[in-house]
């Protein structure tokens, strides 16, 4: 608790002394008595303390698993449990960061006798990721209103919403595979389905694969040796600092939340083909799965996109420094992963990012969220900053899906039409 003056009647005793003095100077009976009237008016202000209540403070809420896009009612009752009455209380709930209250807002103002209630009644709509609700800020104030107490409560009440992903367009991975089978078509020869080479028969070799036509040529034994399909390892990495968070407009989603509804569909979609995913994240907070399969990796990887704090809606209040998060990610990265990159490319530490990742012998493919405009210098300047980037990523070798307003299926087939060119 806090009690301070709001210094409403600031200057009242001046003016009284003031009013009585010239009433007295001149001889004028009415000021006198103003004056006196005055002195009443100040004895009110600087009577009595602002009230220390006592409440007793509960939030419910309507749901506390809602899917994204759904609107969740909260109510929020205060009960005098004191004996003070309170005849001015503001009352202002703590609304997640990330949720917006709608319809009424999140604040009320009432006077409450002991054992009395009131209620404040609003609606917030879910987004993705855990929300914790902050204090409640009480305020009360004496009946003059020249001292306030300021009063922090709080009530534990959170809200997860975890989205479901849904498979989106696979995304062509690159030559780095592992040694588990999967559909990434290799070099080596092996058991596949696309014709490699022919070697010598060796005993124990299946009956299917020897080259029965060369036999009836030349009555040798071969073995037809077929293209392998292995298994990819990729890691997914969103980049979430603070200079990500970057959208076209404040009704749409920011670039950080489209990068994570990417992963989440790419992610859906490796795990269900085989491939070996892992996650991490490019922001203050560390965020980290090593690659694995399973349907038991694929569950902790959605959960870790949906509720983990570097994939929340808005930006960390940590501080990012590259070089040692760069000098992380190094360690962790096996030799044989790939990364995808969901980044909006928005400034240079991005690009050099990817250049350095590329450097190190991790295949790299770019998956990135346009949102820069035409509306302003600014922004023109933006987008013009931005094309320069992708043109020297592409010339660098490193493939780069520039993603707009389209689905991200349509983006991945117009890169996959000019890798093939």
């Amino acid at each position: 608790m806090r009690a301070f003056d709001t210094n409403r009647w600031v200057g009242l005793n001046g003016v009284i002394l003031l009013v009585v003095g010239i009433g007295i100077a001149i001889r004028a009976p009415a000021l006198v008595l103003v004056g006196v009237v005055g002195v009443g008016y100040a004895a009110f202000a600087a009577f009595g303390d602002a009230p220390e209540p006592t409440l007793e403070i509960d939030r419910t809420l309507s749901e506390d698993a809602p899917d994204p896009g759904d609107e969740v009612d909260v109510s929020l009752t205060v009960r005098n449990v004191g004996e003070t009455w309170l005849s001015d209380m503001r009352i202002v709930d703590g609304v997640p960061p990330g949720l917006e209250a709608t319809g009424r807002p999140a604040r009320m103002a009432a006077a409450l006798a002991p054992g009395e209630a009131a209620t404040v009644e609003y609606t917030v709509t879910a987004v993705r990721g855990e929300h914790t609700w902050k204090d409640v800020r009480i305020v009360t104030r004496n009946p003059s209103g020249s001292r306030e107490r300021y009063v922090e409560r709080a009530v534990e009440t959170m809200v997860r919403c975890i989205p479901t992903f849904e498979a989106g367009s696979d995304l062509p991975l690159r030559g780095l595979t592992t040694q588990y089978s999967g559909r990434v078509v290799t070099d080596v020869g092996g058991s596949g389905v696309e014709f490699h080479s022919t070697r010598e028969y060796r005993a124990g070799d299946p009956v299917k694969r020897i080259d029965w036509n060369r036999r009836a040529r030349t009555g040798e034994l071969s073995t037809l040796e077929l293209r392998e399909e292995r298994a990819a390892t990729v890691v997914l990495l969103v980049d979430s600092r603070e200079e990500a968070y970057v959208a076209r407009n404040t009704a749409g989603q920011n670039a950080v939340e489209r990068s994570v509804d990417a992963a989440g569909q790419l992610f859906t979609a490796l795990v269900g083909n085989g491939d070996r995913v892992g996650l991490g994240a490019m922001s203050p907070s560390d965020c980290w799965i090593a690659p694995g399969a399973g349907t038991a990796h694929g569950v902790r990887l959605r959960e870790q996109l949906g509720s983990h704090q570097a994939f929340a809606s808005t930006p960390s209040d940590g501080k990012f420094y590259w070089p040692l998060w760069f000098n992380r990610i190094r360690r962790r990265l096996r030799r044989d992963a790939q990364v995808v990159f969901l980044t909006p490319l928005s400034d240079q530490t991005a690009a050099r990012t990817a250049r350095r990742l590329d450097a190190h012998g991790h295949l790299v493919t770019i998956v990135s969220p346009n949102e820069t405009g035409d509306t302003s210098i600014g922004s023109r300047f933006a987008r013009l900053e931005r094309e320069l980037q992708l043109m020297r990523l592409r010339r660098a070798g490193i493939r780069v899906v520039d993603w707009g307003e389209e689905p991200l299926r349509v983006a991945i087939a117009a890169a996959e039409r000019r890798w093939s060119r």
